[in-house]
């Protein structure tokens, strides 16, 4: 798989791209990232990029003409343009699923007070990080960027995967290390005790309990097995008697 970042501030992305699981994806050849500089593509005397907004308004708006050949100078038949964008639909596990489908990424990030209008025609959908403003999208690249590299072939053992939060539609269970006992409290015995399905039940428990106290949308559409229609019984017993 291949990712291309179009972007006006190449620099940002020297650590991302050179630690830990991202730069070991790379080395071993299971991922290509290439970052292109949207600026040497202006063809504005001044190598400006950008421009005032027509109608008036605060700020500068990237202009279409660098953004267009910068994107035909990577583009393919096999490319899939993504902008990241306010105004996009929001990025979740299941679309960094999808976009690890595809052989060629390409991701635009805009910047300034925003992108004229015509260039979202250029690019195949726009994406979210958050209901929130950010003053780029370079951070927003690299977010989808790490979602999508991990999920690529050879990453990260396939089992890995299973139990993270949403991959299963749930937030993933709570995890433990020595010490067994601290001031901060203690290791529970179940995780100790060589019991696998002792240990399966607890986990999937403990998951559903940290979705409903902290992300109960997620139960919105999910329908319960009795397995855990029965353990959601006993969490609400439970934190019932807490309060």
């Amino acid at each position: 798989m291949k990712i291309t970042i179009l972007t006006l501030f190449p620099e940002m992305y020297t650590g991302f791209l050179t630690t830990s699981i991202i730069k070991k994806a790379i080395l071993k050849n299971l991922v290509e990232v290439e970052v292109v500089d949207i600026r040497p593509f202006t063809t504005n005397k001044h190598r400006r990029v950008d421009d005032y907004p027509f109608g008036g308004g605060q700020g500068l708006v990237m202009a279409v003409q660098p953004v267009k050949d910068a994107l035909a100078s990577v583009n393919s038949e096999k490319s899939h343009v993504v902008l990241t964008s306010a105004s996009g639909h929001r990025f979740d596990q299941a679309k960094a699923r999808q976009l690890a489908t595809h052989d060629h990424l390409v991701l635009v990030c805009g910047h300034y007070e925003g992108l004229d209008e015509r260039i979202v025609g250029l690019c195949d959908e726009e994406l979210s990080i958050g209901d929130y403003v950010l003053t780029g999208g370079e951070l927003p690249s690299m977010v989808i960027a790490d979602a999508v590299i991990r999920l690529a072939e050879g990453v990260i053992r396939p089992e890995s995967h299973l139990d993270e939060s949403y991959e299963n539609g749930l937030l993933e269970y709570p995890h433990y290390t020595r010490p067994e006992h601290l001031e901060e409290g203690d290791v529970p015995e179940v995780l100790m005790s060589g019991n696998h399905e002792a240990i399966r039940l607890f986990r999937l428990k403990e998951s559903l309990r940290k979705t409903w106290l902290r992300r109960p949308d997620l139960f919105k559409d999910r329908v319960l097995s009795p397995e855990e229609t029965n353990l959601m019984i006993e969490i609400l017993r439970e934190e019932m008697k807490k309060r």
